[in-house]
């Protein structure tokens, strides 16, 4: 995927997180906010340390990279992921099926 469908700046990830259009499950919280400057959507994740060591949380962060690189999301919206600590006892499939779930909860994909 792309760097530039990703949200760096911490100041852009609490801009999204004031808008406080949030929806989640037990394992994810996806935040959503427009953007107007941009013509695609960005995204950002964030792993706490207590979900593991750094090998696990990268693994997860690499794994919502996949599944977000084949949504089809809608564009010039901000999307931010956070993962909860009980995420790390889901497998690949059952991931997916819980971020497509929280997309479509938001209305971010076509």
């Amino acid at each position: 995927m792309n760097k530039d469908y990703s949200v760096k700046k911490s100041s852009d990830i609490e801009k999204i997180i004031k808008k406080r259009k949030s929806v989640g499950n037990t394992h994810f919280v996806v935040y959503k906010s427009e953007n107007h400057e941009e013509t695609h959507f960005r995204f950002a994740v964030s792993v706490p340390k207590k979900f593991g060591n750094a090998v696990h949380r990268n693994k997860i962060k690499r794994q919502i990279r996949e599944i977000m690189a084949k949504l089809d999301v809608i564009d010039k919206i901000d999307v931010f992921i956070v993962v909860k600590k009980n995420a790390n006892e889901l497998d690949f499939e059952q991931i997916k099926k819980s971020i497509t779930w929280l997309m479509n909860k938001q209305n971010i994909l076509r």
